[in-house]
């Protein structure tokens, strides 16, 4: 018994070891560019102090603030129209299931795998055509032909593990089926729906690759203006750009996490009363 006991703590120990390394690597990238941010010198490869000056610097920057009204529009659109077509969508996978619903799933799952620079290629040439040449527009239809895909997986998931059983326990109590669907399914799926915005919003943000190819001049976001100014040389108000980039989409997707886990939480205890 002593042996497999120790046997299994070296497992652990060597589990938690390799998890280390494996976040080590994901996120030490990411928090040098953090600290260099605050890097009181202009050449930020070579630490000289602390300073907090390069904030101040980049928020009274006239194109970092264009370029943020405009990621913030983009995305806030991206997110209405991703949930707009995503959540019916999504419900309706789940509980209106026929001939079409696999050929749906597949095409999803095709946008969602797609090369985004395929896709950017594509919807240049699509957006084009149709004669829309507005860039905020563009921008929003753009990072929503994705979104719509993740908002709709989303949704599908959400609805496929609520139980029946309380939908029935409306009609019994002499609910009609919108009636039904708005106080009792809408609610539950909720947490989901604005889960898929939350998401939509965080990656229509910091897109690069479908917004550089999309735009219109006038419609640079935040990503693109950072891109621009990183090949001269990283310099301060461009990491502190980077940084207020990366918690607006940190804070977008802790959110989306957090409201998912407490909604699964609450649809299964409604499911356990029901039952």
């Amino acid at each position: 018994m002593n042996v497999r006991r120790r046997r299994r703590d070296w497992g652990r120990i060597a589990l938690l070891a390799w998890v280390g390394l494996v976040l080590a690597f994901l996120f030490l990238p990411i928090a040098v560019v953090v600290l260099y941010s605050f890097n009181g010198g202009r050449n930020l490869y070579v630490w000289t102090e602390f300073s907090t000056a390069w904030y101040p610097a980049a928020l009274d920057n006239p194109r970092v603030l264009g370029a943020l009204a405009v990621s913030f529009q983009a995305a806030l659109i991206s997110a209405v129209i991703s949930v707009g077509f995503g959540a019916p969508a999504g419900l309706a996978l789940a509980r209106a299931r026929g001939a079409w619903s696999p050929a749906f799933m597949v095409l999803a799952f095709v946008i969602i795998g797609t090369p985004e620079l395929v896709s950017a290629i594509a919807q240049m040439i699509w957006l084009d055509r149709l004669g829309i040449f507005d860039g905020l527009a563009r921008l929003s239809i753009g990072h929503s032909l994705f979104n719509i895909a993740v908002v709709a997986l989303i949704v599908r998931a959400r609805a496929e593990g609520l139980d029946a059983a309380l939908e029935r326990a409306a009609a019994d109590l002499g609910a009609t089926p919108f009636r039904a669907f708005r106080q009792v399914t809408l609610p539950l799926i909720f947490p989901a729906v604005l889960a898929g915005a939350l998401l939509s919003f965080s990656f229509s943000f910091d897109d690069v690759i479908i917004s550089l190819f999309v735009q219109r001049p006038g419609s640079s976001t935040l990503p693109l203006y950072i891109l621009s100014s990183v090949k001269p040389g990283l310099k301060g108000d461009v990491a502190a750009a980077v940084v207020m980039t990366l918690g607006i989409s940190l804070a977008a997707i802790v959110a989306a996490a957090a409201i998912m886990l407490r909604g699964g939480r609450k649809g299964r205890a409604l499911g356990d009363l029901a039952g």
